[in-house]
């Protein structure tokens, strides 16, 4: 993805502008509900510009306590690194690493930065499989973290796999602080992240991949049953490299 790469800084202001860059305004005034363009001077937008990011599915494996296994109530969720099991099991997922950044803000507040929240979010292993589940010897590519003054939270974790029927994508559920986390009932928000054609094809024509390159022909976003409803929200930034490392970013408003 050499075309693409930018150095950045991680900041909101910097997830705004690089979202500006990428949308064509049409699509982007629709995203913001028609209220206009974000101030590229400030970290927040003004009364009205920002939307709620759409609520979906957690999905058949979320492993917080609404479908079986509840991983929030484990000693050693809250970590920043979820590429390996924890507590009583151990292993780790094999993959491309990724650093992911959310970004969390609140529409109540002109989408300032949400500080003190608590982030859950889980993906599929390279293979497509989830642990708790089609993995049940493993809890890995799981984790909680509270944002922080900018609204921040990072994961270490490798770039998920496309199992058949879905689009590349992260799970993610948003709580109003670390001590409401133990259940997928109390989040806020409950959402998906889509990860881009062009990252997904280099990652997937490396070594452990070779099935989500057949699975990803065939489908596309606007097949995807999540979200073929439009995805410019859910659509993370990645930039960087198989060699340098890669990294992924997305702002997440939510109500709070």
């Amino acid at each position: 993805m050499t075309n693409h790469v930018e150095p950045r800084d991680g900041s909101f202001r910097e997830d705004w502008a690089l979202l500006r860059r990428r949308l064509p305004r049409r699509q982007l005034m629709k995203w913001l509900g028609g209220a206009g363009l974000i101030a590229a001077c400030g970290p927040a937008a003004s009364a009205g510009d920002c939307v709620l990011i759409p609520s979906e599915t957690a999905g058949p494996y979320p492993g917080d306590g609404t479908n079986g296994a509840n991983a929030l109530t484990e000693s050693g969720i809250v970590r920043s690194n979820i590429t390996s099991s924890f507590g009583a099991l151990s292993g780790t997922a094999a993959g491309v690493p990724l650093t992911l950044t959310l970004t969390v803000v609140n529409t109540n507040t002109a989408c300032a930065p949400a500080a003190g929240l608590a982030v859950y979010l889980w993906h599929c292993d390279r293979a497509g499989a989830y642990s708790l589940y089609t993995v049940t010897n493993q809890n890995y590519l799981r984790g909680l973290q509270v944002t922080d003054a900018n609204g921040q939270v990072t994961f270490q974790t490798i770039f998920p796999g496309c199992y058949s029927g879905r689009w590349p994508h992260a799970h993610f559920e948003v709580f109003a602080n670390q001590a409401a986390a133990t259940s997928g009932r109390n989040a806020l928000r409950t959402s998906q992240l889509a990860l881009p054609q062009s990252a997904c094809a280099e990652v997937y024509a490396t070594s452990g991949y070779e099935t989500s390159v057949t699975n990803l022909s065939r489908i596309t976003l606007a097949t995807d049953n999540i979200f073929s409803d439009g995805s410019a929200q859910q659509l993370a930034t990645v930039s960087g490299s198989l060699s340098a490392g890669l990294t992924a970013s997305l702002v997440i408003p939510v109500a709070v």
